[in-house]
Parts: C-alpha cells; structure tokens; sequence
C-alpha cells in the first residue's frame, strides 16, 4: 500500500498528469472499451504479414519477461492473440535496475504508409 501511495504522488506531480486529469484515470482497469471506430494500420499495398524471430534473451531476462506478461495479464492489459503478425522483445535496463520491456517494431514500421 505504501508503494502505491508513493508512485499516486508521484504521478500527481506530473505537470501534464495534473493538468488533464480526465486523460489519466485513477483506476486502470484493464484493456480499454469497445469503440464505434475501429483502429487501422495503413501498410503499403501488398505488404505481407511480417513475424520476426525472437531476440536471444538471458535467462534473467527470460525470468522478467514471464513475470511481466504475467502481471500485464493479470491486470487485463493484454490477452492471448493468435495473428501471422509478430515483433521480438527487447529489455532495456533502466536507471534503478529493473528492466523496460520493448517491442521492436522495426519491421512493422518499414510497411507503414
């Protein structure tokens, strides 16, 4: 409770975060809600489905990268997908020591109209 209360200031500290409080519920509850418009991606005409290999990750890096899907999962921000589209993952360490999961998109972006 306490680290919740701490990373709660911290973002009310956050000018922007002040400043649009609608933008930034208190309470994430999961995947967002069903939209009227749906979301599209415009690719070059042609463009097959790119699914790249995984990056080698360290055992360490293995060890946080379930923990995380894990945790995401449990929060109800990602669900299992089947799709012929893929993209590796990437952990960047940050400044305290833990690790960033990145999504390289490289690939994905290279199609991009």
């Amino acid at each position: 409770e306490v680290e919740d209360k701490s990373e709660k200031e911290r973002l009310e500290d956050v000018p922007i975060v002040r400043d649009f409080p609608e933008v930034f519920p208190e309470d994430l509850s999961g995947l967002p809600p069903i939209r009227p418009v749906e979301f599209q991606i415009d690719l070059v005409p042609g463009a097959a489905p790119v699914a790249r290999a995984p990056y080698r990750l360290a055992p360490s890096e293995m060890k946080e990268l379930a923990e995380q899907l894990k945790e995401l999962s449990k929060k109800g921000f990602i669900r299992p997908s089947s799709t012929p589209w893929g993209a590796p993952v990437l952990f960047v360490k940050k400044m305290d020591g833990s690790f960033r999961m990145c999504i390289d998109y490289w690939e994905l972006n290279k199609l991009m109209v």
